[in-house]
């Protein structure tokens, strides 16, 4: 089929938005390329089709687990194999899921940047039929960018295993100086860059100063109609700021990474279809989601940079009508962020600490747990080994960046299973075991493939078919798992840390100083950007723009800033406009204040009055206390 015919028959879209036709004819063509796409441009696609248009596999490198499950069910749903492989699987479900894609046939496989790491991963991958890499979040492989993670370094590892394969990178926010880099770091040839303007003509950018920003906070979806969203840096104000919506009569609701998978898929979807308001997230919400009429993105606390600024703020308008994207700010906003630096970059000496007692909490061995994912309970793990949580979560982040551990703040994996015996011994083992026959029977007629591979489970929807309980029905797993017929894995919905090297020796834990003081400078520069887009009289669309190095852009005409100029000029204008009146009403003859004021035609009341004091003060008008006169 041809790329046209593939975006019809799996899309059922016409015509391809701008710029992914070109960017998929280069990726066809054997090119290494860099694609520059907004938030929402459509980057999936971009590999997708080209992947689907050629034989063989697609990689695709991603660090957002929401979204990869997002993807890979989409694409099942499209009759499309695709497959995943992120923490807390196992290593025989993912031993089997390599299988699948180098001998079925797999179109897409997708895997988090910590999996390249791993031998067993990479050795697989030498014998796929690889027809494309994709490097989603490509920003992500740069040190000078605003969310670095050492795991993407590997990636260029893959093109050792397949020289000739093209690499696809793929974001939606990048400087020169990070543009750059990402091709270095992906070693790319015979490069092509796309890159579409980062200009968003349709959304008002504006910066309110206000003390009081629970105010803004009511007076803004009391002024704009339609849904929005209102970012937040912690769980616990997502709660608080949506009661406090919901008390005043705006229906909201409230997001973060802590929920339950249900209940964050429900209150999403409540959003999305406008049976919610107001959504109030912390940064874990919105990526993927496919919202076109967003009418406003509030931040009521800063971004850590411009970066992410501009991917929140850009969720709106999607639709290209006209949106706002909103940062409430005040003095104490910035010597909060300043104070928290201390926070975000612990000491090695902490790191260390960090390190040792979260291997005590798992009693991990010395040169053990290679491969291995635990749950971790943050609050639990803290309050036993008194430990900052801030600083915890920041020191998670800087072993990951020494490659000792990768730490997902919330991973969702449903139930799965798979028999461990053939057809013919579960047969015998029904006719042996009579009373477990109908339980066995609704498995089978349930889930096909369990022989074979992993297969996703409900056991809600078994115990429906059963007449038991969900408990039951996992207890009755759980002692098939015990017998030997099944291998269970129930859901989970936990953050989880996995051990990349088994655990180090007090004198072999080496953590990168450098690295930290370089991070830490990184992050200074970021939130100095942000502190001046919001303290600068300049246009605000112009500031962001010249942040990504569109130099000479125009002015937006719709941010605060040029509104607010706008309104110096209408405000000089009508003031000529009413001398004018003025000087043709008084040269008919004198008239009392009154009389003059409703006279005027031009203006409103209070422009008329500035107008006449201005005339008095120049002594171009003159008055006996009761007319005026010229």
């Amino acid at each position: 089929m041809t790329i046209q015919q593939i975006l019809k028959q799996y899309w059922n879209h016409e015509v391809f938005r701008p710029m992914q036709e070109e960017i998929i004819q280069s990726v066809l063509l054997g090119h290494d390329t860099l694609a520059l796409l907004p938030t929402g441009g459509g980057k999936s696609i971009c590999f997708q089709v080209p992947a689907l248009a050629k034989e063989g596999i697609c990689i695709v490198v991603s660090p957002l687990i929401a979204l990869i499950k997002d993807q890979v069910e989409g694409l099942k749903a499209k009759s499309i194999e695709a497959i995943s492989i992120v923490s807390g699987m196992s290593k025989r479900e993912i031993d089997i899921a390599l299988d699948n894609c180098v001998y079925g046939d797999v179109k897409f496989l997708y895997l988090s940047p910590e999996r390249l790491l791993s031998e067993l991963v990479q050795e697989r991958i030498k014998y796929m039929k690889v027809n494309l890499i994709a490097v989603d979040e490509a920003h992500c492989i740069s040190q000078w960018g605003y969310d670095f993670r050492p795991p993407y370094l590997h990636i260029a590892d893959l093109r050792d295993l397949h020289p000739d394969v093209p690499v696809l990178a793929l974001t939606a926010t990048a400087t020169a100086e990070v543009r750059v880099d990402i091709q270095d770091k992906l070693r790319f040839k015979n490069a092509r860059v796309f890159q579409k303007s980062f200009e968003r003509k349709n959304i008002s950018y504006v910066v309110l100063h206000d003390e009081n920003k629970l105010k803004k906070l009511l007076d803004i979806p009391n002024g704009v109609k339609g849904t929005g969203i209102v970012y937040v840096r912690s769980r616990k104000e997502t709660v608080e700021i949506a009661k406090f919506y919901n008390d005043n009569g705006i229906r909201a609701d409230y997001y973060h990474a802590g929920l339950p998978m249900p209940e964050r898929s429900a209150r999403q979807e409540n959003w999305v279809n406008n049976r919610t308001r107001i959504i109030v997230a912390t940064n874990a919400f919105g990526m993927g989601i496919d919202k076109a009429d967003v009418r406003f993105v509030i931040h009521k606390d800063m971004p850590e940079s411009l970066e992410a600024y501009y991917q929140e703020a850009g969720r709106a308008g999607r639709d290209e009508y006209k949106a706002y994207g909103i940062l409430l700010y005040t003095e104490a906003d910035r010597q909060k962020e300043l104070r928290k630096m201390e926070f975000n970059f612990p000491s090695v000496d902490e790191i260390k600490k960090v390190y040792h007692s979260l291997a005590n909490y798992y009693q991990l061995a010395y040169d053990a747990g290679e491969g291995v994912s635990f749950d971790l309970d943050i609050a639990a793990f803290c309050s036993k080994y008194n430990l900052d949580p801030v600083k915890t979560l920041n020191a998670l982040k800087f072993l990951e960046q020494d490659e000792y551990l990768s730490f997902n703040e919330s991973v969702f994996l449903p139930s799965r299973f798979m028999f461990r015996v053939f057809n013919e011994q579960l047969y015998n083992f029904q006719i042996q075991n009579a009373g477990w026959d109908p339980f066995i029977k609704t498995l089978l007629r349930s889930y096909g493939g369990a022989f074979e591979n992993y297969v996703r489970l409900r056991e809600f929807d078994i115990a429906r078919r059963t007449n038991m309980s969900t408990q039951q029905v996992i207890d009755a797993l759980k002692q098939l798992q015990e017998v030997g017929i099944l291998n269970y894995l129930p859901q989970t919905d936990h953050p989880q840390v996995t051990y990349l090297k088994a655990r180090q020796k007090e004198n072999t834990l080496y953590i990168n100083k450098q690295l930290i003081e370089q991070r830490k400078e990184t992050y200074r520069r970021k939130i100095e950007a942000v502190f001046a887009y919001a303290l600068h009289r300049r246009c605000r669309s112009q500031m962001l723009l010249a942040y990504f190095d569109e130099d000479n852009a125009p002015k937006c005409g719709i941010c605060d800033i040029c509104l607010e100029e706008k309104r110096q000029v209408n405000a000089a204008e009508i003031g000529d406009v009413i001398t004018n009146e003025i000087v043709e009403l008084l040269s008919i003859g004198p008239l009392d204040i009154g009389g003059l004021v409703t006279s005027i035609k031009s203006g409103v009341e209070k422009e008329r009055m500035e107008t006449i004091r201005l005339l008095l003060d120049a002594g171009k008008l003159k008055s006996d206390g009761e007319v005026y006169y010229l």
